[in-house]
């Protein structure tokens, strides 16, 4: 049953092109957008993409078994046994999310052009759908994120850990980010999340703090490189750090402040495909058309796997 919302008042505007005409390769397009969007999405590093073989069309949704807890018991000699039926709870993970490019390229500019426009459009269409997916993905992590992950009482045991909340963010210094990083860690410690995969994504000048940190010096950071000759953020309490420009924000004051989210890849699944990219002849100009939809859907599994950081730019960093 499809999931993917309607418009509210159908279109009866004029039809600028037919349903289907000319020439149709899918194979060509469809493959070389897949490739360019995986190589520039964020979401492809910290999340599962464990479902998307199963979607076909947007308004697929896909049934997803999640493993059961299991009870343990004290025992004493002679004692009838407690028999648990252990059973799954489902989570459902709608593919209702939908974007799409549409453009002519007239027969006059193609043959006067020295570049191959198609191709160059194709890349700047995998560039923003990357832009738009991933800020609409990771608008969504704040309310998946459990309570005992965020805020100013985090921590599941420690429960004291301060990581930010609306009105009193942290504030981030090239004296305080490593200890932060750390902190995010512990919170992902205390909940038993793997050490092996764990990821943390910062804006850029986050990134720009760590360089500046203690970890500038190679001795330090234990390297045989610094930070500051490679370039590299690399991995720093165990997390693979991203950097990216379009994590959430929200206003502070006279700031902005910045939800950082740290994790592992058990808990966000994304699943994503182009299905449909085609060129065809244009119907009202002597010229072809290149679009393309790409639909996707993205879900919180579990939310004790992500933790988020609720922080502003210090002042003087």
């Amino acid at each position: 049953m499809a999931v993917y919302p309607l418009a509210t008042t159908p279109y009866s505007g004029p039809r600028p092109t037919p349903e289907y005409s000319g020439i149709f390769i899918p194979q060509i397009w469809s493959g070389k957008l897949i490739e360019k969007f995986y190589s520039a999405t964020v979401l492809a590093a910290i999340a599962n993409t464990d479902y998307e073989g199963e979607i076909r069309n947007q308004g697929d949704t896909v049934h997803i078994r999640t493993k059961p807890t299991i009870a343990i018991n004290d025992y004493q000699a002679d004692m009838p046994l407690t028999v648990q039926r252990p059973s799954s709870n489902m989570v459902d993970l709608q593919i209702n999310q939908g974007k799409y490019f549409n453009c002519v390229l007239d027969d006059v500019m193609e043959t006067q052009a020295d570049l191959n426009l198609l191709s160059m459009w194709s890349d700047d269409a995998s560039e923003q759908m990357k832009i738009k997916i991933d800020t609409a993905v990771l608008a969504t992590l704040d309310a998946g994120v459990d309570t005992n992950n965020k805020g100013a009482t985090a921590g599941l045991i420690s429960d004291d850990i301060s990581l930010g909340v609306a009105g009193t963010p942290i504030s981030l210094t090239p004296s305080t980010i490593l200890d932060k990083i750390v902190d995010l860690g512990t919170v992902l410690d205390e909940q038993n999340i793997p050490e092996t995969g764990r990821w943390l994504v910062l804006p850029p000048w986050a990134a720009g703090m760590i360089k500046k940190s203690d970890l500038r010096n190679a001795s330090i950071s234990g390297d045989g490189v610094s930070l500051l000759r490679n370039g590299r953020l690399g991995m720093i309490d165990r997390f693979t750090l991203y950097s990216s420009n379009l994590l959430p924000t929200a206003v502070e004051g006279a700031t902005k402040a910045y939800r950082i989210f740290a994790g592992h890849p058990h808990g966000l699944t994304f699943a994503s495909q182009v299905s449909k990219v085609e060129t065809l002849r244009s119907e009202q100009t002597f010229g072809t058309l290149l679009r393309g939809l790409q639909v996707y859907g993205s879900k919180v599994l579990d939310g004790i796997a992500i933790a988020e950081l609720y922080a502003i730019k210090g002042a003087g960093a």
